[in-house]
């Protein structure tokens, strides 16, 4: 048995130098034992055995299985660098692995990311810094926080580019993150009475938040994904969300008495739902309150694994006019909501311009879930697949189905396909009107994020020209 120590729980580093030096001696993963030790990394071979496999390092893995093994190593689970060096030991007979989802390795990897994700992105969400006092050395803050996985070194440079002018500490049971608004270092896990108890900020932050709850979106994904209730003793906020949610039906049957209007009875079913947790259970939705909740618990492809939340479709029902655009984008992922980020302003204006009240439009994607890739410290948007396409199909004729539009405007080639059922050249088709066997009509033409990518000035021009005139023509069919 080699056994292997590493320096800490997240020593992604060591786990990669002795599994490269593993890996080119031939050791079998049921030969390796991972453990940490706290103490400096330390592997058995000898500077003579380094020299040996010197040779061997052709092996070489891909940037997606060095992206996944980083941050699968931030899990807690004490069998994540077994897993990890048997997915490295398996990629050299099977170099396309990781694409296959239904592998039980990939998929708890790829569980496993996920859950460091979303725990990192709860981190971002639910810090809650309090001031406290110096001796001589100006405004401090200090936040606790009890991540689900050990994301707090890796996610601590957000804080100081978003407070890069405050000197704050991060708290947490692993380490603690320190800013003195030059360095960031840190030091070792503290105790939850090491935290201060609160401060003036307090108050701000619950009039902030009792003024921006409303009632129309409610659903368990916020109330209880979205903010766990293991968060709630360190959010200031949270001792207003059980009498809010208790007087949410009241202040939504308000509403309806006042406008007994269809979308005031939608309010009310969104909100009589976020008091029941039922899983969706894969029936056809007969309403799009209910498609909301079935995206947001969907698994028919594994895209769900890495985004923050489902996002489904937005408008009135009964809308004459569709638009159905390609997926969410990383500020649709965190908002929950379609096009409201640049593609969705360039479309706004677009709809402005050919006369048509993004109001009176239901706007919805053929994908439903972020599909990207981590390059940096941003999320690149890669293309959804033929099969993600087609699993994800079923929600958008759901749509179709309860919103029963005149006309369906497909942006780009995605939502074209997903649209028509085919592969479709939008140079050719766009400008035109396509009919469908539902009895609506489609409308094919280029999406909003292309225009914001066309490189030259004229051929920009043209392009949004011609989105314009393609919106025009939806509309005035949709008449």
């Amino acid at each position: 048995m080699r056994v292997v120590r590493l320096a800490s729980e997240t020593d992604f580093d060591g786990w990669r130098s002795a599994a490269r030096l593993l890996r080119a001696e031939g050791a079998q993963p049921a030969q390796v034992l991972w453990t940490v030790d706290g103490g400096q990394a330390s592997l058995f071979p000898t500077e003579a055995a380094k020299t040996r496999v010197v040779g061997a390092e052709g092996f070489k893995v891909s940037r997606t299985f060095v992206d996944l093994a980083s941050r699968v190593a931030l899990h807690r689970s004490p069998e994540r660098f077994d897993l990890l060096y048997r997915l490295l030991w398996r990629l050299e007979a099977t170099p396309r692995l990781l694409e296959i989802a239904s592998d039980p390795d990939v998929s708890l990897a790829l569980d496993m990311q996920s859950q460091v994700n979303r725990a990192a992105h709860k981190m971002k969400a639910f810090v809650r810094f309090r001031e406290v006092e110096t001796a001589g050395a100006g405004e401090a803050f200090v936040a606790w926080f009890e991540p689900a996985h050990r994301v707090t070194e890796a996610t601590a440079p957000f804080f100081t580019r978003r407070f890069s002018n405050m000197a704050f500490s991060i708290l947490t049971p692993d380490v603690c993150a320190h800013w003195d608004t030059r360095a960031l270092s840190f030091t070792p896990g503290a105790d939850p009475a090491d935290a201060p108890a609160g401060d003036d900020l307090e108050a701000y932050w619950r009039t902030y938040y009792a003024s921006t709850f409303n009632p129309a979106r409610l659903r368990t994904a916020t109330m209880v994904r979205e903010m766990p209730k293991r968060y709630w003793r360190n959010l200031p906020e949270a001792a207003l969300i059980p009498e809010m949610t208790r007087a949410a039906g009241d202040r939504t049957t308000q509403m309806v008495e006042k406008a007994p209007s269809e979308p005031a009875r939608r309010i009310v079913r969104a909100a009589q739902r976020a008091s029941r947790d039922a899983p969706f259970d894969g029936a056809a939705p007969t309403s799009l309150d209910a498609v909301a909740a079935g995206v947001d618990a969907c698994r028919r492809c594994p895209l769900w694994r890495d985004a923050t939340q489902g996002v489904a479709g937005e408008g009135p029902l009964g809308a004459r006019l569709m638009i159905v655009g390609e997926q969410p984008g990383d500020q649709e992922d965190l908002a929950g909501r379609p096009f409201v980020g640049p593609a969705g302003q360039v479309l706004d204006q677009a709809l402005a311009a050919a006369g048509a009240p993004r109001r009176e439009v239901y706007v919805t994607n053929a994908v439903k879930h972020f599909k990207h890739e981590p390059r940096g410290k941003r999320r690149i948007h890669k293309t959804p697949d033929a099969p993600e396409i087609e699993a994800c199909r079923w929600w958008l004729d759901a749509e179709r189905r309860l919103v029963r539009p005149r006309v369906i405007v497909a942006l780009g080639a995605t939502a074209a396909r997903s649209v028509l059922g085919k592969s479709a050249p939008i140079g050719k088709l766009r400008g035109q009107a396509l009919q469908l066997e539902d009895q609506a009509q489609a409308v094919v033409t280029w999406h909003p994020a292309y225009l914001l990518r066309v490189p030259d000035a004229a051929a920009k021009a043209r392009a949004e020209a011609q989105f314009i005139e393609d919106l025009k023509l939806a509309w005035s069919l949709a008449g």
